[in-house]
């Protein structure tokens, strides 16, 4: 039996680079035994992930400000030191509740 093919649809793009930029992709694909294709899609790849994790935790912090703004529920900032606290000292405690 045949093992299964996953297949991809790849879309080519073209990337302007200027000379003292191509020239150290070309030197780092080297040293790493890859080819400035690979590396190029690694980094694009690593910055794009990290951008968009970026963007989430930007949306969930407006999701959060907002959900506040509406309530006014919070915990103060003593409250959740003491909770801190007792989590780093090893205690397994339940979050302090919220208060308008």
């Amino acid at each position: 039996m045949e093992a299964l093919k996953l297949q991809t649809t790849t879309k080519p793009v073209s990337l302007k680079l200027d000379a003292n930029l191509k020239a150290r992709v070309d030197a780092l694909a080297a040293a790493k035994d890859r080819t400035a294709h690979w590396l190029m899609q690694e980094a694009i790849e690593t910055f794009v992930e990290r951008e968009e994790r970026q963007n989430a935790l930007r949306e969930e912090a407006m999701a959060i400000h907002e959900h506040y703004a509406l309530t006014g529920l919070h915990v103060s900032e003593e409250r959740a030191d003491a909770w801190l606290d007792q989590l780093e000292a090893g205690y397994d405690i339940d979050p302090p509740q919220c208060q308008s």
